[in-house]
């Protein structure tokens, strides 16, 4: 990524360095199953403009920051749910201080220390649904000690705002702005470094869902928890991920009733990924399966599975992925049935 780096800002009686960037990209779907796809050959969308924005307190200080903002259909953000109401997001944005060489605490939006994030977030999360790319709202500790990496974090909500439930990447499956938001998560996370290109680790999170459909208060009546157990690492020009997620969601009383749902979502997913890298070019496949453990829900095993290769021409990468799936997970985390096929084409450039 070329960058305007060096710039100096003043913050107060703080001179800092600062990189501030941007990005563009678009994408091409052709759906071999839509008649109305295929008679146009596909099409063009999900266009958007980035900006991105990072920096660090002078030489000896301990203050950073790191921000990505997002306009456009293609920002992966959804304007009912979201804070802005509009096709403008911010996927990150947070402030951060050093501790110490191996310890920080960041404030804002951040990652969530969940498990692993696919090599292209989409089509890869597939059925990860809520638990790929997230990104919340609150502070975040993280630290190195020799082998071990550790984060614990503290997440207000999911989003920014009162009622937004909108977490871009990996959003629509934490309920929506009239029925209930992911709200006071406690997440830790613990990974073993256990020889130089491997690590083992534990991801837990749990925490409340409040009530958004429509009482005064908004009462937290629901709950969320999930665990995840993972493996990330590289040999040579081969890499490789693999995890196994466990959640439980007990759903907050009133939509339960509206929604007509059952008081518990429960289901276990497995997922892998394996890549290769060949100077420019890298090729992967993401693989996901999902087994449904609710109470009345019929649906058997589902799968989805999303091959693909990436070449980094230089200012930005052209991506080619294709997408087939059985099945789906939903705005309560339930397992569904529906079959999906896409081929994508995306294209971008940062400067």
């Amino acid at each position: 990524m070329l960058a305007l780096s060096g710039l100096v800002v003043w913050c107060g009686s703080t001179w800092a360095e600062s990189n501030f960037s941007g990005g563009v990209w678009a994408n091409y779907q052709y759906l071999p199953n839509d008649k109305a796809n295929t008679n146009s050959h596909g099409e063009f969308g999900g266009e958007a403009l980035i900006l991105y924005a990072d920096g660090k307190a002078e030489d000896g200080g301990r203050w950073f920051y790191s921000a990505e903002a997002r306009f456009g259909p293609g920002s992966f953000t959804d304007p009912d749910n979201n804070s802005s109401g509009d096709q403008f997001a911010l996927h990150e944005a947070w402030m951060g201080w050093k501790l110490n060489e191996q310890h920080a605490v960041r404030v804002g939006k951040s990652q969530v220390p969940f498990g692993w994030k696919t090599y292209n977030f989409w089509p890869g999360d597939l059925l990860l649904g809520g638990f790929g790319d997230q990104m919340d709202v609150g502070v975040k500790l993280s630290g190195t000690q020799t082998s071990w990496h550790y984060d614990l974090a503290y997440y207000l909500a999911d989003d920014w705002g009162s009622t937004s439930t909108d977490t871009l990447d990996d959003n629509g499956h934490w309920g929506s702005s009239t029925s209930y938001r992911k709200v006071q998560t406690l997440v830790g996370n613990l990974a073993w470094q256990f020889n130089s290109g491997n690590r083992l680790g534990l991801s837990v999170q749990t925490g409340q869902l409040q009530d958004l459909t429509g009482t005064p208060d908004r009462p937290t009546t629901g709950s969320h928890e999930a665990y995840v157990m993972y493996l990330e690492g590289e040999y040579d020009a081969l890499f490789y991920k693999a995890s196994l997620i466990r959640q439980q969601r007990s759903l907050p009383e009133a939509y339960q009733i509206i929604a007509g749902m059952p008081e518990k979502v429960e289901n276990t997913r497995i997922a892998a990924e394996v890549g290769y890298q060949w100077g420019a070019w890298a090729f992967y496949l993401d693989a996901t399966l999902a087994q449904p453990d609710t109470a009345g829900n019929s649906v058997g095993d589902v799968t989805a599975f999303a091959p693909g290769a990436r070449y980094n021409y230089g200012p930005g990468w052209i991506y080619i992925e294709y997408l087939s799936q059985n099945g789906f997970v939903d705005r309560d985390g339930h397992i569904g049935e529906g079959d999906f096929d896409a081929l994508y084409l995306s294209l971008d450039f940062y400067f």
